[in-house]
């Protein structure tokens, strides 16, 4: 008796419906954006003028744009994470807009203040997105130049730290570089590039970290030789603490690094080293330098100095407090008093207006694109894009509990922004590269095999014998 040959079994929706599902996902991110400005501007007794729907049909266009590039370059992709961002990227301009008439730096119908000119580096960061995924034909490129982009991160790192206070400080912190009307933040840049140089050394140079030392309460642990890489993470971290008071960017790149050699090795005995020396640097800086235990001294009791170093914790409680379960509603609350609203805590402002529901809800958004991100680490066929997949995906998920556990009083405060939420052109265009290269990765990985291109690189094709599990 012979059968019939059985048809191949659907792994992932055909290529036509993913996209439209991304566009149908778009509008409605839209949709909701546009029905929170219109809330705000309700409850803040502003007049609806033309002006609002000019930049709704401005967001519309700008992301229609992305959504092209990604419909011809990236097809494949992930149909969830462009809308998913673009959501994140709408409430936050919506929220930035609101205080802003909170500061009364409104004075007119439509965006202005520090609204106008965040949606000037949406505009931006979209554009850098769509170039990444237009340009950046094949993410295993980047592995050619991974030690170059080490070094350029390094580089970034640096510069506010050699800077005249007059051209790098800002709140206390050396963490920007200023040109005439405008500054950035290198550390964002940085970021990028060292997860990069991270996943192609880890790849590279695999037998260094899986070579096997002495073994200790059940665990492995490296040979003293082979530790050098991880006493450079530990000193680069700890010279930006000291030197550029970024207490922020040392925990999330060392963090960041700790876990990418987790993925790789799966030797649970590099992370407890690394929480070693994490914990060593954290107490000696506590005992010398004195911007390190004001923060811990304020996260321990800010009500101890309430107009001073504690007051802005106080603030975010006390708005956190007032917002309740279902929050004050959109334009209704006061988030206004608490200092550095739109960039540091806007978290606070969220969880005031929209409440824990609304706060969970943000916070849930992440969570499935960090959980998509994963699944593309999984999914992608070789070991440096499923080790900077998982690099970027991780270190979104430390930085965004970095944030929100400074802001809720669970961590000392930290100075990080909220990604593609909070006020910076720094950090909105930088997570936007983020995004890019993660889409990317994510065509690689749903893209059917046979129609894409040969490996190009030795370090790129490497099989997957480093990750086992991921």
């Amino acid at each position: 008796m012979t059968t019939q040959p059985q048809a191949p079994v659907a792994v992932t929706p055909p290529l036509p419906t993913r996209r439209n599902a991304e566009l149908f996902l778009l509008g409605f991110a839209a949709l909701i954006t546009t029905v929170a400005l219109l809330l705000v501007e309700a409850n803040q007794e502003q007049g609806l003028g033309w002006d609002l729907a000019q930049y709704t049909v401005a967001y519309l266009a700008l992301f229609a744009g992305a959504h092209l590039a990604v419909r011809r370059f990236a097809p494949y992709a992930d149909p969830l994470l462009l809308p998913l961002v673009a959501l994140l990227n709408g409430l936050g301009l919506v929220m930035i807009h609101r205080l802003d008439l909170a500061e009364g730096e409104t004075t007119s119908q439509g965006l202005g203040g520090t609204a106008n000119q965040q949606m000037l580096w949406t505009l931006v960061g979209v554009l850098g997105f769509s170039a990444v995924v237009i340009f950046l034909r094949d993410h295993r490129m980047l592995a050619r130049y991974g030690y170059l982009c080490g070094l350029t991160g390094l580089i970034l790192l640096a510069i506010p730290a050699i800077l005249p206070r007059s051209l790098s400080e800002q709140n206390g912190a050396k963490i920007w570089i200023q040109f005439p009307g405008f500054s950035i933040q290198p550390a964002e840049f940085s970021k990028i590039l060292l997860l990069i140089f991270f996943a192609a050394v880890l790849v590279s140079k695999r037998s260094l970290f899986t070579s096997a030392g002495t073994h200790v309460l059940g665990m492995d642990l490296p040979r003293p030789r082979d530790l050098a890489p991880l006493l450079a993470a530990w000193i680069a971290s700890i010279a930006v603490m000291v030197f550029e008071k970024d207490l922020g960017t040392s925990l999330l790149l060392y963090a960041s690094f700790l876990v990418m050699v987790y993925i790789a090795t799966e030797r649970f005995s590099w992370v407890v080293l690394g929480l070693a020396l994490f914990a060593v640097g954290s107490v000696a800086a506590y005992f010398l330098f004195d911007h390190v235990r004001d923060r811990v001294q304020a996260w321990r009791d800010p009500f101890a100095d309430p107009d001073g170093a504690g007051y802005q914790m106080m603030q975010s409680l006390f708005s956190f407090a007032t917002g309740g379960i279902f929050g004050t509603g959109l334009g209704n609350g006061q988030p206004g008093t608490v200092p550095a609203a739109s960039t540091d805590f806007i978290i606070a402002a969220i969880g005031e207006e929209l409440g824990l529901v609304g706060l969970a809800a943000v916070l849930m958004i992440y969570t499935i694109i960090i959980i998509r991100g994963l699944r593309t680490a999984i999914a992608v066929r070789d070991s440096f894009g499923k080790l900077l997949a998982g690099g970027l995906a991780t270190t979104l998920a430390i930085q965004l509990f970095i944030v929100v556990g400074g802001v809720t009083k669970l961590i000392p405060l930290t100075g990080l922004t909220t990604p593609w939420m909070s006020y910076g052109g720094s950090s909105l265009v930088a997570n936007y590269v983020l995004l890019a290269i993660l889409v990317r990765i994510s065509h690689a990985a749903r893209r059917p095999i046979g129609t894409g291109p040969l490996p190009i690189a030795p370090i790129a094709s490497a099989g997957t014998e480093v990750i086992a599990k991921i």
